[in-house]
């Protein structure tokens, strides 16, 4: 690490975040366990037969041994040969491969979508083997169960439903929430995503479909960070929707009436607080595509009361915040070099505010964490809405974005106006770093990339984060192709390296928020914080940003792939553990105090392990009858 981390007080604590990110476990102490690993306990049930093999939380198919078939009063309703659960899975790929074209309901049913609703049927009859398949194979699926397909999941829900999964509130049942939340059959719920359709990807107004965006981020849970997928719980918040397509629609399942609006959604949404925090204290709530009036305006209301946090502002604020500062690392330089940065941001919603706020931050701690620092900061964004250049002179400006409006004096010097292009921008600024968060397919045009050449930096760095693929502000293709072969290109949603010739690869980093929020929810479950604080979430995007290798990130690799995800995820609830402890905001999990605690946090390995050791995995428990 450079010396220069050393100058400023909030260096020095980055550098000791990534130094301790960097350890090399194998190199200390063997650490002692702290707990029984998560999901090897005997379970009791108090239902036998037929009943276990419908419940896809304890339904083990063939794999039900013959003492266990005995102990169920399950002989003669299973084929005798009892199966391993490999086998099990080897049988249900070969039927997956064999089903992907026969479920296509005809040519306009993308392949993607007909995997999910294979995938969707393994779910529905045994969850244990459903994310067993799902880690095995999660760089294949992940894009299925989440981004891009999910979107597409979404817009088709009505038609697609069968099964109900998680809890619908809506409008209809304000007063009654409080007692609908023990409809709910778990005791413990560790982990919520909910949503109220507003804003789903890039795909706008969705309504009560986008219930499905909440499953899908609660099965990364259950893979990535290994959150026992009996205690989640995926909700929609349903206040009406303002697409007209759906409240003419009389297939479509949610109430076809405008969303609401003012006071009356926010009592809404705060009657959800209020009875799910009354039920489960300690759960951690996620939201979830929220428009972006709300979205900020909700994180702001409740984030220092509760155990909760926006996964659109914070969470993509900080894979952005880790995929810029690996640029730096790619571009041969230290980190602490960060301020330096000239950046031009695409995209002023929830997302694109949200992470000017974070990266801010980040230089503004490197700087020295006081207000010059930050006002200093403020000067190395360029912030382009719909309407071109955000300044000091536009009129009615949006409240979250009126601290990154640019002097329109200071920009006159520069050639540029009020409302200036996006290609006028980049021409003028020649920054380090392109960053959509437009939510606008095909935004960084020819003239916009041709104009990125003229970059002040040796490798600048090409963002294009929209989701889902469609909405990507330009492929990895247009962009080594016109910029060139020397640039940094991350996207939300996945592409596939790009043939520069000569044996070497243009890398496509996917800055996916997946490698953030679930470590941050399983960092601040094992560490009974709260809140979650700027600290926490700071660590958490430090320790993605310090985990790829310097060979790897001067190759323009700035993300790890995401097949390391179990492991990302340790790492990153390590280092959310650790934050919290040293912010004094520990209060411990299960048997574990914050005192011994803070015990763990003091040696790499066992924090490692203390995690580990709370990281659910899909194994068939072993079931013991209890009669009530």
């Amino acid at each position: 690490m450079p010396n220069s981390y050393s100058q400023t007080r909030a260096a020095t604590s980055l550098m000791r975040r990534l130094k301790r990110s960097l350890i090399n476990p194998t190199a200390l102490a063997r650490p002692r366990c702290f707990t029984t690993t998560e999901g090897h306990r005997p379970t009791l049930v108090h239902k036998r037969s037929l009943d276990i093999l419908h419940d896809p939380w304890f339904n083990k198919g063939t794999a039900f041994s013959m003492t266990e078939r005995d102990r169920m009063d399950l002989r003669g309703l299973l084929p005798p040969n009892v199966m391993s659960s490999e086998q099990q899975i080897e049988r249900f790929m070969v039927d997956l491969k064999r089903l992907e074209v026969q479920a296509r309901d005809g040519p306009s049913d993308p392949n993607a979508l007909a995997k999910w609703r294979i995938l969707n049927r393994l779910h529905d009859r045994n969850e244990t083997m459903y994310y067993k398949v799902l880690i095995a194979n999660i760089e294949e699926y992940a894009p299925i169960v989440y981004t891009p397909t999910v979107g597409l999941v979404c817009q088709n829900y009505s038609g697609l439903f069968r099964r109900p999964r998680g809890m619908y509130f809506s409008a209809e049942d304000r007063g009654e929430m409080m007692s609908m939340v023990y409809n709910w059959p778990a005791d413990q719920v560790d982990m919520i995503v909910v949503t109220d359709g507003s804003r789903i990807l890039g795909l706008g107004d969705l309504g009560v479909q986008g219930i499905g965006i909440a499953i899908g981020k609660l099965d990364l849970y259950a893979a990535a960070a290994g959150i026992n997928p009996q205690r989640v719980l995926p909700v929609m918040i349903d206040v009406g929707t303002n697409n007209e397509k759906l409240i003419k629609d009389p297939l479509y399942l949610g109430l076809q009436q405008h969303r609401l609006e003012g006071d009356e959604y926010v009592a809404v949404i705060d009657e959800f607080m209020e009875a799910v925090f009354t039920r489960w204290p300690n759960v951690i709530v996620q939201f979830e595509d929220f428009q972006s009036k709300w979205a900020f305006k909700l994180l702001q209301r409740y984030r220092n009361t509760h155990r909760m946090f926006n996964d659109d502002v914070q969470g993509t604020a900080g894979v952005a915040i880790a995929g810029l500062l690996g640029a730096v690392r790619a571009q041969g330089r230290p980190m602490i070099d960060f301020p330096k940065q000239k950046i031009v941001v695409a995209g002023a919603g929830s997302a694109g505010i949200g992470v000017v706020n974070a990266a801010r931050k980040t230089m503004a701690r490197m700087l020295g964490n006081n207000e010059s620092a930050f006002d200093s900061a403020k000067s190395q964004f360029w912030v382009v809405d719909a309407n071109g250049l955000i300044t000091d002179e536009r009129e009615n400006i949006d409240p979250d974005a009126l601290p990154f409006a640019r002097r329109i004096n200071e920009v006159g010097r520069q050639g540029l106006r009020e409302g200036a292009s996006l290609v006028e921008v980049v021409r003028q600024v020649q920054p380090d770093v392109l960053l959509g968060l437009s939510g606008v397919g095909g935004l960084f045009s020819k003239e916009v990339l041709e104009a990125l050449k003229g970059s002040t930096s040796t490798k600048p760095a090409i963002f294009a984060m929209s989701n889902p693929t469609k909405n990507a502000e330009c492929t990895p293709d247009q962009a080594f192709k016109i910029v060139g072969d020397n640039i940094i290109f991350a996207s939300g949603s996945p592409f596939r390296d790009v043939g520069l010739g000569n044996g070497r690869i243009g890398h496509c980093n996917q800055g996916n928020n997946m490698y953030l929020f679930p470590g941050i929810g399983l960092g601040t479950l094992l560490s009974g914080s709260g809140i979650i604080s700027d600290g926490m979430l700071q660590a958490a995007a430090e320790r993605l940003a310090a985990y790829m290798t310097e060979e790897e990130v001067l190759k323009g690799m700035i993300f790890p792939p995401i097949s390391k995800i179990r492991d990302i995820t340790k790492e990153v609830a390590a280092a959310v553990v650790q934050e919290a402890v040293e912010e004094d905001l520990a209060e411990g999990y299960r048997d574990i105090d914050a005192r011994e605690l803070q015990k763990i946090c003091q040696n790499e390995a066992e924090v490692l392990e203390y995690v580990q050791n709370n990281m659910w995995s899909p194994e068939y428990p072993t079931l013991v009858y209890k009669n009530d």
